[in-house]
């Protein structure tokens, strides 16, 4: 049976070796490089199984191996750990920004070592799960098998990322490299006004893309992406889909048919804070998120009380008070950290 291959990136050579000990004795094969560049050089010949790369390296630091790395179709979807003596939160948040998978902070022992690469390498076994989830989304897109070819093609190279809850995928103003498709959790859009505050422009939940607007306008991204739980989402790069667009037209009238909707949710948005009641927009917040659930006669919300707050356009003091009327009325109920929708009907009726 083939042995997992990991290749170890670290320019201390008692950390770079006393690493590849534990894991050929945990029956890893094991591959070492004392520089970045090194590292990239062996990545683009053995295509490991895994990674473990340094942060501060001379010749190429770690965030420049996962650049190189991530431009390569080869490479590209190799799971990535970040080694790194600094605990600080912009150096970790930067990594995990750029596409790495996990970090471990030196000195780590070898029981944290061999669970993250192990949870690492799990996770890469069950993303086949999730191309065929995607793959089934998407063929709706395209009607011939030349079409489908193209398309298997660029599910075959993308890269899969788990996403902590909170962490930003984009920001507003970023070059856009192409569009996210969630394949777990849920994901938020939002714009910063210019005093600070948060306006919330979307929820994406299984199988919905994001970033679809700025690729078809060739504008940077327009708004923020964060995570609003634990997710996973792929990225459909720029110029593969642009050329998927370009071929077949099929595939680029359902697109504007997802843009479209997108418009329209929008504007049906501005109309609410234009002129409606601060009951019926938190009616309509509430009415939207029960259509994106799938669930049963009891509809459960798991949403914040900010993020309530910025999709109504409203101080969260405000959302409080309305919930707790709802609550009162007999429409919503509170069950740990959820929101209960009761009854879904008047919500209906009342944002009407």
């Amino acid at each position: 049976m083939k042995k997992t291959r990991i290749l170890v990136i670290e320019d201390n050579e008692d950390i770079r070796e006393s690493t590849a000990e534990i894991l050929e004795l945990a029956n890893y094969e094991v591959l070492q490089a004392h520089n970045g560049k090194i590292g990239v050089e062996i990545a683009n010949a053995h295509f490991p199984d895994l990674i473990l790369c340094d942060i501060m390296m001379p010749e190429l630091d770690g965030y420049g191996v996962l650049y190189l790395l991530n431009k390569n179709p080869k490479t590209v979807a190799i799971p990535f750990i970040f080694l790194t003596a600094k605990a600080e939160r912009f150096d970790m948040r930067k990594g995990m920004e750029m596409g790495a998978d996990d970090y471990l902070t030196k000195p780590f022992d070898d029981v944290e070592l061999l669970n993250a690469i192990e949870s690492r390498l799990n996770k890469k076994d069950k993303q086949e799960i999730f191309y065929s989830q995607s793959l089934d989304k998407l063929n709706h897109l395209i009607s011939n098998t030349s079409g489908l070819a193209e398309l298997d093609k660029m599910i075959a190279d993308r890269k899969v990322r788990i996403i902590k809850k909170g962490q930003v995928i984009y920001y507003e103003g970023d070059d856009v490299v192409g569009i996210y498709l969630v394949l777990a959790g849920k994901v938020k859009t939002v714009k910063m006004s210019i005093d600070g505050r948060e306006f919330l422009t979307g929820i994406y939940s299984m199988d919905e893309y994001f970033g679809i607007p700025s690729l078809i306008s060739h504008e940077p991204y327009s708004e923020s992406a964060e995570a609003l739980e634990d997710a996973t989402v792929c990225l459909l790069p720029k110029d593969m889909v642009e050329e998927l667009l370009n071929k077949y037209p099929d595939v680029t009238r359902q697109f504007i048919h997802m843009l479209s909707n997108n418009l329209l949710e929008r504007e049906e948005q501005l109309l609410q804070l234009a002129y409606h009641s601060v009951r019926k927009r938190m009616a309509d917040v509430l009415v939207r998120l029960c259509k994106q659930e799938k669930v049963g006669a009891e509809l459960q919300l798991k949403i914040s009380r900010d993020n309530l707050a910025a999709m109504a356009g409203m101080a969260t003091e405000t959302v409080s008070r309305i919930l707790s009327d709802f609550r009162d009325e007999g429409i919503l109920d509170k069950k740990g950290n959820q929101i209960v929708v009761l009854d879904a009907l008047r919500l209906q009726n009342m944002k009407n």
